[in-house]
Parts: C-alpha cells; structure tokens; sequence
C-alpha cells in the first residue's frame, strides 16, 4: 500500500483546486464589476473569513448603477 499521501495525490488535489478556481472566481468577478467595485476583489473570496466580510460590505453598501457608470 505505501505511504498515506503519494506525489500524484497532491496532483489530484492540485487539479480539483483549478477547477474550483475557476467555478467560484467568475461570478464573483462579475458581481464586483457591475456593483462598481473592483473585480480583483474576487480574490479577496479565496479565503474563508475574508470571503464573509468583503459579501456584507457589498451586499449592505449603495451600488453605482451601470448607466451611471457608462455618462
């Protein structure tokens, strides 16, 4: 049997993280971007209890509206 944690485990996990990577960052993205924040802010959503903060400052704060972004 070997070892508990062989190399191509961390493989595995590595790959399933880029997936995860790349189902959780787009939406967030897009929600910052049309409430005028930043879209980097999405990565800020990475971390756990960061994740929580940045979605109540967001959710509770006055949104720019995108025809008041395009004048």
């Amino acid at each position: 049997m070997g070892e508990l944690l062989q190399p191509w485990h961390l493989l595995v996990l590595a790959f399933i993280g880029f997936v995860m990577l790349a189902v959780v960052l787009p939406p967030y993205w897009m929600i910052f971007k049309k409430a005028g924040y930043s879209p980097w802010l999405s990565l800020l959503t990475l971390f756990p209890l960061v994740k929580y903060v940045v979605l109540w400052i967001v959710a509770f704060s006055e949104w720019k509206s995108a025809a008041v972004q395009k004048s």
